[in-house]
């Protein structure tokens, strides 16, 4: 009949074993497993009953409620160290049956683990040395959601979470300006990791806006233009990233103020925080300003900014005079634009556009013009659809305050034909401005630096969806400013993760959240197991650790 043997390893771990007695001899017939714990001890004995038990062999009901003995590891030492007198051995308990395990809980602590390595991977800890920010991060990441809630979220990936108060405390000094505010500490560390993945010499400015739900105003919560023509107060975010996507710096403004006003604080902040002499700014028409590009230009900095069509006319009267108003697909103009009023350094009596230097043209910056068909398809289509619409209003068939190419007279509603023409002449043209020489970067090279400006639009869309940064419920300017640094700080994790594994942070998040580790009590003791890790996980797993 068989048996189970409990043995001493020479490594002090206790075996399991399930023998049986053979002409008098023991037998081996299973080695079960060693145990380390009084756990996992438990769960070696009770596999090995089952290799042992008989299931066909019925069990006589006395009514009887079984004990469940506990059994103890053969491996532990007899003399415990440190102890002045040798005392005599405790005898072990006998292997006798161990009640079955139970699941005490379940968590998510292999996808912890995983973004916390990236976020320490950034620099964070060292910089701040504060681990509750770090569980917020990670928390914000895997679910966005209230600073109540956040302790759920924590407690589902095996973390205890910190107290209310304490977190709030946290959120203050993320805030606040102690020991040179976590906001600034933050942005170092981006820019060490930037500089050392890459490079800062060309970032990506752009702004988009918050808003709250909240019914007032107040000095930074304002009601202003919104492209989802929203009435609620909001504020403007300005977000800078190198040329990858990677958040390099961010700041808040009025929620009335105009774009073009927020990208040269933004810039002298980042430009004064790293001591930085010149690099390349690139930013979308929004940010056009004859103010703003002279004070980037003062400030010795590079810039490539798109440009209002409406220019075209101007800037490309040569080449309208001397090639007619068509263009090959690919064909890219370079030329110059007047800083303010009228071109004088494009005479359109010379059929050769002028070759932009900084000396020569002072009162004109450096154009770049570049048509497209397949833009001129999509911009026919926009302007038929708008001509559709003027006509409708003018007939009276739908109503509409000021659609474009509808002019008032005394005749009443009338079709603009003239300015409708003169659109339909410049479609299928992007333009681009700059004080790069043709020498220091060529036509084609700055509009394809201007075209990653999508990274910091997709960066713009993590924080809004991904990261739940709107809307938002704070109050006060430290809790709005610390909620950034929150934001902020999980935009530069998750950046990283999605760069190392070629995959959003929402499938990271996704495919990791299911492997939970088990905590099972068994034989008086309570263990927990890490998940099985499929292989495609775990190639995940050393993506993200980089």
């Amino acid at each position: 009949m068989a048996f189970i043997r409990r043995v001493r390893t020479a490594s002090g771990a206790t075996a399991v074993q399930v023998a049986e007695y053979t002409s008098g001899r023991q037998r081996i017939i299973a080695h079960v497993g060693s145990a380390h714990t009084e756990a996992e001890l438990g769960i070696l004995l009770a596999r090995a009953r089952d290799l042992v038990e008989d299931r066909d062999q019925g069990q006589l009901d006395l009514g009887l409620e079984p004990v469940q003995q506990r059994t103890a590891l053969l491996g532990e030492p007899a003399v415990p160290p440190e102890t002045l007198f040798e005392t005599a051995p405790a005898t072990p308990s006998p292997a006798g049956p161990v009640s079955s395990g139970r699941v005490t809980g379940t968590s998510s602590r292999l996808l912890f683990d995983s973004l916390a390595t990236v976020y320490d991977s950034l620099g964070f800890t060292t910089a701040l040395g504060d681990d509750v920010f770090r569980d917020l991060v990670v928390a914000r990441l895997v679910e966005p959601t209230s600073l109540a809630d956040i302790g759920r979220v924590l407690a589902e990936m095996g973390r205890e979470p910190a107290s209310y108060s304490t977190l709030r405390r946290t959120l203050g000094r993320a805030a606040g300006a102690e020991g040179g505010g976590y906001r600034d500490r933050i942005a170092e560390a981006c820019f060490a990791h930037a500089i050392t993945s890459g490079d800062v010499s060309l970032c990506l400015y752009d702004v988009t806006t918050l808003y709250f739900e909240a019914e007032k105003e107040d000095g930074l919560r304002k009601v202003g233009y919104s492209k989802e023509r929203r009435v609620d107060p909001q504020i403007v975010v300005g977000l800078l990233v190198d040329r990858h996507g990677f958040p390099l710096e961010i700041g808040c403004f009025e929620g009335n103020k105009a774009e073009k006003h927020t990208i040269v604080p933004i810039i002298r902040q980042f430009q004064a925080r790293h001591r930085l002499e010149s690099f390349v700014i690139v930013a979308d028409a929004g940010m056009l300003s004859a103010e703003n590009l002279t004070a980037l230009d003062d400030a010795d900095l590079r810039f490539i900014v798109g440009f209002r069509v409406t220019k075209a006319p101007i800037d490309l009267e040569s080449h309208f005079r001397w090639h007619g108003e068509t263009f090959a697909d690919g064909q890219v103009i370079d030329t110059v634009t007047p800083k303010r009023g009228a071109n004088v350094d494009n005479n359109s009596a010379v059929r050769a556009e002028p070759v932009w230097d900084p000396d020569t043209h002072q009162g004109s910056w450096r154009a770049v013009w570049a048509y497209s068909t397949k833009r001129y398809v999509r911009d026919n289509r926009t302007l038929n659809a708008q001509e559709a619409k003027a006509r409708a209003v003018i007939a009276g068939e739908k109503a509409d305050r000021a659609p474009r190419f509808v002019k008032n007279g005394k005749a009443g509603k009338t079709l603009d034909e003239a300015a409708l023409a003169r659109a339909r002449r410049l479609a299928g043209l992007k333009g681009y401005v700059t004080n790069l020489p043709a020498d220091m970067m060529t036509a084609s090279e700055v509009i394809g630096s201007y075209h990653d400006l999508w990274h910091v639009e997709q960066s713009f869309r993590m924080s809004k969806t991904d990261l739940a940064a709107r809307p938002m419920f704070a109050r006060t300017r430290d809790a709005i400013e610390a909620h950034l640094t929150l934001v902020f700080t999980a935009l530069a994790v998750a950046r990283t993760a999605q760069d190392r594994t070629s995959e959003s942070i929402r499938a990271i998040v996704r495919r990791l959240r299911v492997l939970r580790s088990a905590t099972i009590a068994i034989n008086g003791a309570q263990q927990t197991f890490a998940p099985h890790i499929p292989a495609d996980e775990q190639a995940l797993l050393a993506a993200l650790r980089g």
